[in-house]
């Protein structure tokens, strides 16, 4: 693996050397550095430090893995690939993402999964390994939101006003959620088998790539939030 050392670097020097680099590379030294893998495929990247904002913006296939924690808007409009995260991430994670997977270890801020949308296959993921700040899920239209709550025993797993404006897609909470306040264009019940089946996929990948134990985390009650169907702003956000 090509180990390239960016501290003094800035963002279109970087880009422009993974760009012109081939094969799997490891970042050295980051620190702040914004934009990184910008539109990025066909990279496979290790970021030692911590990335700026928009890590991944515009990811077109790319696999980004941070072993620290990045800043905001990790996956920015987001199109295809992976961004997984060792630490924890800032607000607006996957700010309007339509494709790809983003695995965060820890928690995010502020407004995680805002805009999220699917396109006909595209189906973008988010498994936020523990807890989410408010306003998570805000203007939903797609795509799936995982929130998994580890280690958060005395607080809930989800901040204020989440889902607010969720007209599209799904959320998973791992948790009875008797305490979080949900607005009422959302529909939110408990996980039944047909639910536990369909979040089995992106739970396993979440254990496999950050040491933890399926089985364990599935005994634990999960929330399901989706929106009303009889929402009207629907048909002007989802791509059918």
């Amino acid at each position: 693996m090509k180990k390239i050392n960016i501290v003094d670097l800035d963002y279109k020097t970087i880009n422009h050397k993974l760009r012109e680099t081939e094969g799997d590379i490891t970042l050295c030294g980051c620190c702040g550095q914004r934009f990184i893998a910008a539109g990025m495929s066909d990279k496979n990247i290790i970021i030692e430090g911590v990335p700026g904002n928009a890590l991944g913006a515009y990811l077109n296939g790319a696999s980004v893995t941070v072993n620290a924690n990045a800043q905001d808007a990790v996956g920015d409009t987001m199109n295809e690939g992976k961004i997984v995260v060792h630490g924890h991430i800032g607000d607006a994670a996957g700010y309007a993402m339509r494709g790809g997977k983003i695995f965060v270890k820890g928690n995010a801020g502020y407004r995680a999964g805002i805009h999220m949308k699917a396109y006909k296959e595209k189906q973008p993921v988010m498994v936020i390994g523990g807890t989410a700040g408010s306003f998570l899920g805000e203007y939903q239209a797609g795509g799936i939101i995982v929130v998994l709550g580890l280690e958060a025993k005395k607080h809930n797993i989800v901040g204020f006003f989440p889902c607010t404006g969720m007209h599209g897609g799904k959320m998973f909470l791992r948790s009875d959620c008797k305490n979080v306040v949900f607005p009422n264009q959302v529909t939110a019940r408990a996980a039944k088998d047909k639910d536990l089946d369909e979040l089995t996929e992106y739970v396993r990948e979440y254990c496999a790539l950050f040491g933890y134990d399926m089985d364990q985390l599935m005994r634990s009650p999960f929330t399901v939030v989706t929106p009303d169907s009889k929402n009207p702003y629907q048909q002007m956000y989802v791509a059918n």
